[in-house]
């Protein structure tokens, strides 16, 4: 079984994620590219985060939810804007 695993947004990204754990750990969302989200959630590929974690996505974080701070401190060290 996968680890619960979700997406948050890049600069051009939205926000997306996949299914629990079964277990009563938050899901943790991850920053990933916009581009690769619909190819995931239409295909089933795997979308790499910014942190290395990799994952099929399956939902959408709500407000409030939970970020991978590692996700973040990358995220927040980026320049605005680009698709690289």
């Amino acid at each position: 079984m996968m680890r619960g695993m979700a997406t948050q947004v890049l600069p051009d990204t939205r926000p997306q994620g996949t299914d629990g754990t079964g277990t009563d750990e938050p899901k943790m969302f991850h920053y990933v590219k916009k581009n690769k989200i619909a190819e995931s959630a239409v295909l089933g590929n795997l979308v790499q985060a910014l942190c290395g974690e990799t994952f099929p996505v399956t939902r959408s974080p709500k407000p409030g939810s939970p970020v991978c701070p590692d996700c973040k401190k990358i995220f927040e060290g980026l320049k605005p804007g680009g698709d690289d």
